[in-house]
């Protein structure tokens, strides 16, 4: 479904009484089953936009549609993953699947079957966050929120996951917004990426990855667009 970010303002209240203005005017669109990677300083409000999204926050001002409508949870489904998987341990991998419905069909798109019934503490951390996404997608979901899911890892293992995801992302019908502090993951993932600036959080650049969706992370159209990302996030 096509998702909709309309002028979007969200301020919140500190502890001593004044306000924190995270996010003004902040207008974006991701058409249907397309990738979009937000990229932005730490603190600039990525995860607020998640949040938003997933009906976790209400926006202090603008509209938020998917589909064409505005946003309701009773009407769209969300699937979220978080930076850390989150799993039951005491519950195999399908059971922490299957409490979010349908279990064998994701599990066998993340190539976990032969996992299906161990434990999640048995598994690697690369694993374990497979198991977070097979969750959100059991639910067949219309919108898939991923914040920083790849960041607790350690490079080798969080390239490995990168390569996976592209592997099966076609497959999946949900339009995908996918947050990241990292520049390169965020072209080699998506088809278009924002670069959002500091606090209060506008949209400061847009960039259209115009490359095959087997693309590599190293070859030289990805790396030069990470520059230009890199260079509008300010890196000198």
């Amino acid at each position: 479904m096509k998702l909709e970010f309309l002028g979007i303002g969200k301020r919140f209240v500190r502890a001593d009484g004044r306000s924190l203005d995270v996010l003004d005017d902040v207008s974006f669109t991701v058409e249907p089953r397309g990738f979009v990677s937000l990229v932005g300083p730490s603190g600039c409000g990525k995860s607020t936009i998640l949040n938003l999204l997933a009906g976790l926050l209400a926006p202090d001002r603008g509209t938020i549609r998917i589909g064409g409508h505005p946003l309701d949870r009773r009407r769209h489904r969300i699937g979220y993953v978080f930076q850390k998987p989150r799993l039951l341990n005491w519950r195999t991998v399908r059971q922490n699947v299957e409490f979010a419905l349908r279990a064998d069909g994701v599990l066998a798109l993340v190539g976990l079957t032969p996992f299906a019934d161990e434990f999640p503490l048995t598994l690697s951390g690369g694993m374990q966050q497979r198991v977070a996404i097979a969750r959100a997608l059991a639910i067949e979901p219309d919108v898939l929120l991923m914040d920083e899911p790849f960041s607790h890892l350690d490079e080798l293992t969080a390239r490995a996951q990168r390569r996976e995801l592209l592997r099966f992302r076609d497959k999946i019908e949900a339009t995908v917004l996918f947050v990241t502090h990292n520049a390169l993951e965020a072209v080699y993932l998506a088809d278009r990426v924002f670069v959002l600036g500091a606090r209060p959080t506008r949209i400061e650049a847009a960039f259209t990855v115009e490359a095959p969706r087997t693309r590599e992370i190293d070859e030289p159209y990805v790396l030069q667009l990470q520059r230009s990302v890199l260079a509008a996030l300010g890196a000198p």
